[in-house]
């Protein structure tokens, strides 16, 4: 999604596959570090958004989610005009396990930007994970602009039009395999949808890929982009409940 408050881009840059044998652990010395280092400032500066924010992302990135819920919700508090915009809140509670909250969020965003398919991508697989398919696909949003790649495909998915490895063979027709972020978003989201569909091998598979495409110091902020931390964490999860 689109970030509205702090800015988090998915790095350009290639790497080779992290998972070709097996996932290796994620250091997180670096996020809690910034934890720490934001905690200690926030003793003095405890009303400022910005640090709540901050320190709201990396407990998301070490999947301390009722820390990262409190803080986002703290920021709201503090501000309410931030809270339409926060789609971070709504991972952070799917994250949680607090589906129909994450879904309401979601609601909120897009009232707040009608446009991005990538947010009611977030949605409905909070809404799978609370309701079940059927009730997942009857409250998909509508979306009426051109949004960008892979998210028209992506939704298509969702809505049952389109399969999840026929998302990614529309990368190959539309010449878009060499351009690293749609594929990261192609990969990732078709990974999600097999693994709430039936199939979570493939779908470990294809999430593992999208993280595997961005080395984990390529950007700033404890990684490349937060998308990529929820793609890691999603990873993390699927690897768990097949038992690696």
């Amino acid at each position: 999604m689109r970030p509205h408050l702090p800015t988090f881009l998915l790095s350009l840059a290639l790497c080779t596959s992290l998972f070709a044998q097996a996932e290796p652990a994620f250091d997180t010395t670096s996020l809690k570090t910034q934890e720490k280092t934001i905690t200690t400032v926030l003793e003095k500066m405890p009303n400022s958004p910005n640090l709540l924010s901050r320190r709201g992302d990396m407990r998301v990135f070490l999947g301390d989610f009722p820390g990262a819920i409190s803080d986002y919700e703290g920021m709201i508090a503090l501000d309410p005009a931030l809270d339409a915009p926060h789609w971070r809140l709504g991972i952070a509670y799917y994250f949680a396990g607090e589906f129909a909250k994450a879904a309401r969020q979601f609601d909120k965003y897009h009232a707040y930007d009608g446009r991005d398919r990538e947010n009611g991508v977030w949605k409905f697989f909070s809404q799978v994970r609370g309701e079940g398919l059927e009730a997942a696909r009857k409250g998909l949003l509508v979306y009426t602009q051109f949004d960008r790649e892979p998210f028209p495909s992506v939704y298509k998915m969702l809505a049952g039009e389109q399969t999840a490895a026929g998302v990614l063979e529309e990368l190959e027709r539309k010449g878009l395999q060499k351009e690293t972020q749609v594929v990261f978003f192609a990969k990732y989201y078709a990974g999600l949808y097999a693994s709430v569909t039936g199939h979570k091998e493939a779908g470990l598979k294809w999430v593992q890929e999208a993280v595997a495409l961005f080395p984990p110091a390529a950007a700033d902020r404890g990684g490349p982009g937060y998308m990529w931390q929820a793609a890691r964490l999603h990873a993390q999860q699927l690897a768990s409940e097949l038992g690696r």
